[in-house]
C-alpha cells in the first residue's frame, strides 16, 4: 500500500504538472514529494519527468509508468470490493461518464435504486458526451460510459448496444405541437431552431442527414447544455432536437419523434475499457443499468 502511495504521488504531479501544485493537493510538502520522485526515479534507473521552465511533464518511460500506475489502482479497487462481497457487506464506488441525454431521469433513478440495496456504495457522475466519455474510461477517470452515438474504438467493450430515435422538442403552445405521429425534418427547420452545438453527437447526426440532401440549418440559438436548449424551447416558440430518454416529465413540453424517412435512430451503448475486470459495485451497476436499457429502450 504504501508503494502504491509513492505511486500515486507521480500521478498526481503528472496530472497537476507542478510539485508545488501536487503537494498541495496531497497534504504533503513540496520537498518530501521530491523526494519521492527521485526515489522511484533511482529505483527505476531512469528519470521520469522532464523538468521545464513550465513545470513536469511525463517522458516515455513515465508515460509507462503511469499506465503501471492506473492499472495498479483499478485492480487495488476491484479487490477492496471483492473483500467487502465477501463479508456479505457491499461497498465500493462507481464511477460513470455519460451522455447528458441520460442524466435528466434515468441515471439518478437507477443510483437511487442501487443504493436503496447497497447504501455503502459511492457514485461519481461526469457529464462526458461522445470522445469525452471514451477518453474518460481510457484515463480509468470512468469505469462505465454510457454513450449517445458513440465514436469507433478498438477501446470500447460493448455491455448493451440499442437505437433510441431522435425528438423534436417544443413548448405546446408552438404551431407544430397541434399534431401527433411523427414529424419531418424540413417541417422542423422551417422554423427558429435551439440546436445542441458541435460537441454533441445530436447535433452532428442532423448535420449529417441534411448534407446528404443538400440542406442547410441554422442555429437561432446554439448551446452545448441540453438543459439551457429544454428552458430556452419553454420560452420561445423555437425547436430543439433530444432523445426520449432526456426529455423531462412537463406538460408545458411536447415532442415529436422525427420521421425514420428522414433521420435513422441514434446508437445508445453502455462500454466499459476492453480488457479491463470492472469492480464488483461497477460490474453489478452496469448489469441493473443494462436490464433498465433494455426494458425502456425497446419499449420506445
Amino acid at each position: 500500500m504504501k508503494h502504491l502511495r509513492s505511486l500515486t504521488a507521480v500521478a498526481e504531479v503528472a496530472r497537476s504538472g507542478s510539485i508545488r501544485r501536487a503537494a498541495e493537493r496531497l497534504n504533503i510538502t513540496p520537498s518530501a514529494l521530491t523526494r519521492q520522485i527521485q526515489d522511484i526515479e533511482y529505483e527505476l534507473g531512469t528519470p521520469i519527468f522532464e523538468r521545464l521552465a513550465q513545470g513536469m511533464r511525463l517522458n516515455a518511460a513515465g508515460e509507462l509508468l503511469a499506465r503501471h500506475i492506473r492499472d495498479q489502482a483499478a485492480d487495488l479497487d476491484r479487490v477492496r470490493s471483492q473483500i467487502a462481497d465477501l463479508s456479505g457487506v457491499r461497498r465500493g464506488h462507481v464511477a460513470l461518464a455519460c451522455s447528458q441525454a441520460f442524466v435528466t431521469r434515468m441515471i439518478p433513478e437507477e443510483v437511487e435504486t442501487y443504493r436503496a440495496q447497497f447504501p455503502q456504495v459511492a457514485f461519481t457522475v461526469q457529464v462526458r458526451d461522445h470522445v469525452q466519455a471514451v477518453a474518460a474510461l481510457v484515463s480509468f477517470e470512468a469505469d462505465l460510459a454510457l454513450i449517445l452515438q458513440p465514436p469507433p474504438s478498438a477501446e470500447l467493450h460493448a455491455l448493451y448496444a440499442g437505437r433510441q430515435s431522435l425528438c423534436a422538442l417544443m413548448r405546446a403552445s408552438h404551431p407544430l405541437a397541434s399534431e401527433d405521429g411523427p414529424i419531418r425534418l424540413r417541417d422542423c427547420i422551417a422554423h427558429a431552431l435551439a440546436l445542441p452545438d458541435r460537441s454533441l453527437a445530436i447535433r452532428h447526426h442532423i448535420e449529417q442527414a441534411l448534407a446528404r440532401r443538400g440542406i442547410e440549418m441554422r442555429a437561432t440559438v446554439e448551446s452545448g447544455s441540453l438543459e439551457f436548449l429544454r428552458n430556452v424551447v419553454l420560452r420561445e416558440d423555437v425547436v430543439s432536437f433530444q432523445v426520449p430518454s432526456g426529455i423531462p416529465d412537463d406538460p408545458r413540453l411536447r415532442s415529436r419523434l422525427i420521421d425514420a424517412r428522414d433521420l435513422e435512430p441514434m446508437s445508445v451503448v453502455l462500454a466499459q475499457l476492453r480488457g479491463r475486470l470492472l469492480p464488483v459495485a461497477a460490474s453489478k451497476f452496469a448489469d441493473q443499468l443494462a436490464a433498465r436499457l433494455n426494458r425502456q429502450i425497446a419499449a420506445a
